[in-house]
């Protein structure tokens, strides 16, 4: 008998295919898990609408799934709420950080809407933790990143973006 728990615990070993130093989970892109008789339904959120490893990561759900027994398996993706850096976890932030990209900013109050314009304020670099860091372009190596540079150690290094 498969459960949501054990469902979750195998798709805990799925990585984000542009950053696989964290998973769907930790990311906070896996939103539900469910099983009804032998069928398993899983429920994802994008980072942003048009990012490019969705398919890439349904994929990896179905093999991961699959490798575990599990073949009837439907992955949902739904858009609303929206997806939101607060979702992501401890774990996840710290992941992140340990990989060299500066996590996003964690905000009291809830979700954080999305930035289009240039950031305000000092993202804390990775590497030696300096705020003495500035934006060079909104656009990175994902679209969920925007690049940086530390003026203390001169390191560049990637920003997960807040929204």
């Amino acid at each position: 008998m498969t459960t949501a728990t054990q469902v979750r615990e195998v798709l805990s070993t799925v990585t984000d295919p542009e950053i696989p130093v964290i998973t769907i989970a930790d990311l906070g892109i896996l939103r539900e898990v469910s099983v009804e008789g032998g069928r398993v339904t899983v429920t994802i959120t994008p980072t942003y609408s048009g990012c490019p490893a969705m398919d890439e990561i349904r994929a990896d759900i179905t093999t991961a799934l699959a490798a575990a027994g599990v073949d009837d398996v439907e992955v949902r993706t739904v858009l609303s709420p929206a997806w939101t850096t607060e979702w992501m976890t401890v774990q996840g932030r710290e992941s992140l950080r340990a990989y060299g990209i500066a996590p996003p900013t964690v905000r009291a109050g809830g979700p954080v809407p999305l930035q289009l314009g240039r950031r305000r304020g000092a993202v804390d670099c990775p590497h030696c933790g300096s705020g003495a860091t500035e934006e060079l372009t909104r656009f990175a190596s994902t679209s969920c990143t925007s690049l940086w540079r530390c003026t203390s150690c001169r390191e560049p290094f990637d920003h997960f973006k807040d929204h």
